[in-house]
């Protein structure tokens, strides 16, 4: 009689609130040479509870050979109680110990089939069982994860019409649904404590009203933005390092549509020199907001609300810094639209800043954040979900940076940016000009301008001192790509194993031919041929979801909370008169107390934090198993701790710090 051979088997169950379950376990162990026995996984006392990791014993009338897949099968006890395993640890008789990462929650009665954890391409795989079971798993994932339309004229995003329609294995763990769903909440109950929330339509008497908000949801920079707001080196600070710092071009050429003659700045030049020695010299700089025109303004409760298309000159002075020097709040001259200066009447200049910022707050929410980050990445992570199996090096390295990012898209669609979301309720570009605005610039994006070199060249700003945001940006991208590079160069030995990576191959088609279908020149390829084209394509969508979501969303509460300095609305329309300005003027043009309120609620909200952010190069599942792709991510987060230590020492010292993109502020997927 043939002695049993019997294998240790280990199983991680995951450590989030409601993980665990008490339904039936069993284990098959598939190896090339057949299966073990299915086992029920019972031990004496409870089996399976958060965050435990049971040992058992599996038995087999034969050799199994090397080990190819573990089944798992749960099967309802009583009631229902889904299950969410974190990895298998397989150990043979003869020692030998593999690891199968799971990472996925078991809902119901089924059956999964994981994959030993050393990531293999298509190519890397020849034995029938694993090629069927490639083409299963992608199968079944190509019918749960499908491609819809939300509006036309931007990203395809997930077919699904709210966050209950998703899959468990994308869905926030109960601590983050939570906590999400009750910090708005939070965050009114604070306001509504000092009876403003409820004060719809009522006017501040005067700017120092708005210091009233300012009760326990408050920042260190929001309280100086609340002393400096005014201040034009202050404007021009934020232009370079606040929630929209790419905005801003270098301007060579006045554009023919803002007549800015030359005298009527020589006030705010230096005095031996002139505005078209300064534009020559690559010291005059742009923010245009044309994108804005002709938007339809929200109507709020009745109250027709307003929006603007600003030009806003700014100059480098050698010793002021950033500052803005002129300001027309149109894109077509003329008597109703002057050129706002700062020799003008003091609340005149203050005014048509607070427009310009009123601009921004548009901008940075729907094109710089919504937009360019979430949207984008969406197209990403449902490709991948798609297209690549579990086992693939590039799933592999993704999954980590895709994390929530379904869930938080679909609220923000129903909840945020749908026809009776919270823009709506607030925002002057709520409804039907949000869209708009987001198909407009849909139609401008390109895939050169996700890449933080190529940007900044052609903004021509590469040089502009005090570019914090540049800077700090191009550090983590060095880092970033470094890392993607090792990755790529581990399991692609060459250009060819790309081009011939059928799975890479489809992955960048549902890209480009599905998630980015209505936009034929934004510059991706729909294929892929080389190892370095792969590596940047792969640290532009990390970046992405990492650095460049932290810089539009983490300063948010910090830039908008003090309301006078970033308003989401403004319910009067632009000045004609300069001399007509008066605190009356700003008061009733100004966010009322109600639309304050919450624009310091919602700013708060998704600014503040994450109780359970996950920071960049952190991996807390361990997708791959092999020592040489550990030691990479071992290297990325020793680069990252160097990064850090340089922007906290760039940072000692600064009245004003920076600290936006330090990688343990930066969450390594968006999750908020």
């Amino acid at each position: 009689m043939t002695e049993m051979e019997t294998y240790t088997v280990s199983v991680a169950t995951g450590t989030s609130e409601y993980a665990g379950t008490n339904n039936y376990i069993y284990v098959t162990l598939v190896g090339e040479q057949g299966e073990s026995e299915r086992t029920l996984l019972d031990n004496p006392g409870l089996d399976f509870c958060r965050g435990a990791v049971d040992k058992y014993q599996v038995s087999s009338p034969s050799p199994l050979g090397p080990l190819l897949l573990v089944r798992l099968e749960k099967q309802r006890y009583w009631v229902e109680d889904n299950w969410f395993c974190r990895f298998v640890t397989v150990e043979s008789p003869r020692g030998h110990t593999a690891t199968f990462p799971c990472y996925r929650w078991l809902v119901g009665d089924t059956k999964v089939e994981i994959r030993e954890g050393i990531a293999k391409k298509l190519k890397d795989d020849s034995l029938p069982e694993l090629l069927v079971h490639r083409k299963a798993e992608l199968r079944e994932r190509q019918k749960t994860y499908r491609w819809s339309c939300w509006a036309p004229g931007i990203p395809q995003c997930i077919d699904a019409k709210s966050e209950a329609d998703l899959p468990q294995d994308v869905r926030f763990a109960n601590e983050k649904r939570s906590d999400f769903e009750h910090s708005l909440q939070y965050a009114l109950i604070e306001l509504s404590l000092k009876k403003l929330v409820i004060r719809f339509g009522k006017s501040w008497n005067d700017l120092e009203d708005f210091r009233r908000i300012f009760w326990k949801l408050k920042s260190p920079i929001a309280e100086y933005c609340m002393e400096h707001w005014k201040e034009d080196w202050f404007f021009g600070y934020q232009c370079l390092n606040g929630c929209n710092p790419r905005m801003i071009r270098q301007c060579n050429k006045l554009p023919d549509k803002f007549p800015v003659a030359a005298d009527m700045v020589q006030s705010s030049l230096c005095p031996k020199t002139n505005l078209n020695k300064e534009l020559k010299a690559g010291h005059i700089f742009l923010l245009d907001y044309s994108i804005m025109e002709g938007l339809p303004a929200n109507v709020i409760k009745g109250e027709q609300q307003y929006i603007a298309a600003p030009l806003c000159l700014l100059y480098q002075h050698p010793d002021d810094g950033l500052i803005p020097i002129a300001i027309q709040l149109g894109q077509t001259p003329g008597l109703d639209t002057p050129v706002f200066l700062p020799s003008d009447p003091p609340l005149a200049w203050l005014l048509a800043k607070a427009w310009v910022r009123h601009s921004e707050f548009q901008v940075f929410q729907v094109l710089s954040h919504l937009l360019r980050t979430h949207l984008v990445v969406e197209v990403f992570c449902v490709a991948t979900l798609r297209q690549l199996p579990a086992v693939h090096p590039v799933y592999k390295l993704l999954a980590p940076h895709l994390r929530y990012t379904l869930e938080i898209n679909c609220r923000g669609r129903s909840q945020l940016i749908s026809s009776d979301g919270i823009f709506k309720r607030v925002v002057s570009t709520g409804g039907d000009a949000l869209l708009i605005l987001a198909q407009r610039e849909y139609k401008m994006l390109t895939y050169r301008s996700l890449h933080p070199r190529h940007d900044f060249t052609d903004r021509g700003v590469s040089r502009i001192p005090k570019y914090f945001y540049r800077d700090n940006v191009l550090l983590l991208w060095d880092t970033i790509h470094s890392f993607v590079s090792g990755m790529v160069s581990l399991y692609y030995k060459s250009d060819p194993e790309v081009e011939e990576d059928q799975e890479l191959q489809a992955w960048i088609r549902d890209v480009t031919d599905e998630g980015f279908a209505e936009l034929p020149d934004f510059g991706l390829p729909s294929s892929l041929s080389s190892r370095e084209e792969l590596s940047t394509l792969l640290a532009v969508v990390i970046l992405t979801c990492t650095a460049q979501h932290a810089a539009t969303n983490n300063g948010q509460f910090d830039w908008c909370a003090w309301v006078p300095n970033t308003p989401c609305t403004m319910r009067q329309p632009p000045p004609t008169d300069k001399d007509a300005v008066t605190m009356d003027t700003i008061m009733s043009t100004l966010p009322d107390v109600s639309q304050s309120c919450l624009q310091l609620a919602i700013t708060w909200h998704l600014g503040r934090p994450q109780p359970d952010a996950i920071p960049i190069g952190h991996y807390t599942e361990e997708h791959f198993t092999e020592k040489e792709a550990q030691d990479l991510i071992t290297k990325f987060r020793k680069d990252l701790a160097n990064v850090e230590e340089q922007i906290l020492s760039e940072n000692e010292g600064l009245e004003l710090q920076y600290l936006v993109l330090v990688p343990s502020h930066v969450e390594n997927s968006i999750t908020i």
